[in-house]
């Protein structure tokens, strides 16, 4: 089997835009569309108060699949 090594930020860039189902490790789920990730966590600089929109930390994700 010569299957390629992908790596988990480079599966993540690959959901960009697409729709996605997240499994965190309290057992909440949320369901949207993958805006865009920092490999870091750093804050943009600015605070948003917005629901629209969520930033999840990775240390608490314990799964991501995509929704078709």
């Amino acid at each position: 089997m010569s299957g390629a090594t992908i790596l988990p930020l480079e599966l993540v860039d690959r959901c960009i835009g697409s729709r996605i189902w997240v499994v965190m490790k309290s057992e909440r789920e949320f369901v949207g569309t993958l805006l865009g990730f920092d490999d870091y966590g750093t804050p943009d600089g600015y605070k948003k108060t917005s629901l629209a929109k969520t930033l999840l930390n990775g240390n608490n994700i314990c799964a991501v699949r995509q929704v078709y």
